[in-house]
């Protein structure tokens, strides 16, 4: 339920949404043609390569999390972050099914997947408990800003096919439900300092979409493209996302929030047609209707 109201940890108005785990979704992902935004390889790799993170980057932060669930004496945190957990494994084993799909289509998914486990597992095991849990705050801080972007307007997605854009549709809806938790297991429990709550957020930036766009140029490689050809698709591709008018651009207002010292998740509105995904989904029991429904009520 969408709850917005005064909270006592500052002045502004909280946002809230409860976490609700949904699981055994289907979105038939073996039927999308592969070169699924707009026949566009470019666009397209750009999407797996986020996929390809989502599976081990979703238990990473899990174990974060867990990294001070005992320290947690708050009934209701303790509550959310069970639920964060169950939902970020669904994520995981969603997005291991498109996984396969491209590994299937002769993309090096076991390379870039064991590649993220040892990233990960030098940070579980070479880092502190406080860099980890901020560095999940601030890549959750991403995702769900993303999501936002990604579905505010029709146009943005509208050539992307149906069955795939559910998924990251169901994938965004989650992730405005959950942004907050580790964001509030860092302050109650975390004892993390600003500088690097702070630092952790233009770090995880830039290793996000470095290794987005490093995972995408192999991938087009793999696909069989020229190195001519991958550096126009590139040049071309490159602005729809990050151009002046770009479609993360747009978010660039409420990234720079992070930098607030009294800023919290919750702060930033849920997106303004989340009731009508909920609802479809009430209604049908259909992820992929509950998508598009949520998709066509964009501006």
């Amino acid at each position: 339920m969408l709850d917005a109201r005064n909270k006592n940890m500052n002045a502004h108005v909280s946002y809230q949404v409860e976490p609700v785990v949904r699981k055994d979704l289907d979105f038939h992902l073996n039927e999308a043609p592969r070169f699924w935004f707009n026949n566009d390889p470019f666009l397209t790799r750009m999407f797996d390569a986020l996929s390809l993170t989502f599976p081990d980057g979703e238990r990473y932060f899990i174990e974060c999390v867990r990294m001070f669930r005992d320290k947690i004496d708050d009934p209701e945190l303790q509550k959310r972050v069970a639920d964060f957990i169950k939902q970020e494994a669904q994520h995981g084993i969603a997005h291991d099914k498109m996984n396969q799909l491209m590994k299937e289509q002769g993309m090096p998914v076991d390379q870039f997947t064991a590649t993220l486990k040892r990233i990960f597992r030098f940070e579980l095991t070479k880092r502190s408990p406080q860099y980890n849990i901020a560095m999940t705050a601030a890549a959750e801080h991403l995702t769900a800003l993303m999501a936002e972007t990604f579905y505010s307007h029709k146009k943005t997605l509208e050539n992307a096919h149906p069955y795939v854009r559910a998924l990251f549709a169901w994938h965004a809806i989650e992730e405005m439900e959950h942004r907050d938790v580790a964001f509030d297991v860092m302050k109650q429990v975390g004892e993390v300092p600003e500088s690097t709550r702070r630092f952790v957020l233009v770090l995880t930036t830039v290793l996000m979409f470095g290794f987005t766009l490093y995972r995408t140029n192999i991938m087009l490689k793999c696909d069989g493209f020229s190195s001519r050809e991958r550096l126009l698709m590139n040049l071309k591709g490159l602005p729809w996302f990050f151009g002046k008018n770009g479609t993360l651009t747009a978010m660039k207002s409420q990234y720079l929030d992070w930098f607030k010292k009294d800023f919290h998740p919750s702060q930033h509105p849920v997106i303004r047609q989340y009731p009508v995904w909920i609802e479809t989904l009430e209604k049908t029991n259909d992820p992929i209707a509950a998508g598009e429904a949520f998709w066509q009520a964009g501006l």
